[in-house]
């Protein structure tokens, strides 16, 4: 979409970065004020740029129309972290470790789904297979959240659900956004 902006905060080498490290770029990214206003608001659709993240890590700064998100998916082997900078964002997520491979529907169990509102200034970790949407469920606000993944990602899995059926809709390569 457009040229990746410089990095807001030095980086760790090239050692792979822990989701403590990856918790704490995108917390610091997310605090710097020029970078977050760097970011063009669009009127109907999410835009983003392109970040260098630590130790090798992939970053992205995102901004969020009202009402917007990003359906059920998962970061594949990737580790990651996400920040709100501005607005809030809504998490559901799944508190069970899915299969990697070798299925297209799965029945949840009851008790599995979480739930976590971030406003500005905060933000989670999370492990590989984490499967979760995230979403922006302001009518007339905007959020604004800085994301970054280790390994960079190599896919993402887009799940449907309805009810406890979880169930493997497409699979996107980075050629899709990037």
């Amino acid at each position: 979409m457009s040229q990746p902006l410089p990095t807001p905060v030095a980086t760790h080498g090239s050692s792979a970065p822990t989701v403590a490290e990856l918790l704490d770029f995108v917390r610091r990214s997310a605090a710097d004020e020029d970078l977050i206003a760097s970011l063009p608001l669009g009127p109907e659709g999410r835009t983003w740029v392109h970040l260098e993240g630590p130790g090798g890590s992939e970053a992205w700064l995102i901004a969020w129309p009202p009402g917007t998100g990003t359906g059920w998916h998962d970061h594949a082997e990737s580790i990651g972290a996400f920040a709100t900078a501005s607005g809030e964002l809504k998490e559901n997520s799944l508190a069970v470790r899915l299969p990697a491979s070798g299925w297209r529907t799965l029945e949840l169990n009851e008790g599995v789904d979480r739930e976590r509102r971030l406003g500005a200034g905060q933000g989670r970790a999370f492990g590989t297979h984490h499967v979760h949407e995230v979403l922006n469920e302001s009518p007339a606000e905007h959020a604004v959240s800085v994301h970054a993944y280790y390994p960079p990602l190599p896919l993402i899995r887009r799940f449907s659900r309805s009810g406890a059926v979880l169930r493997l809709e497409q699979v996107e390569r980075p050629a899709d956004w990037q």
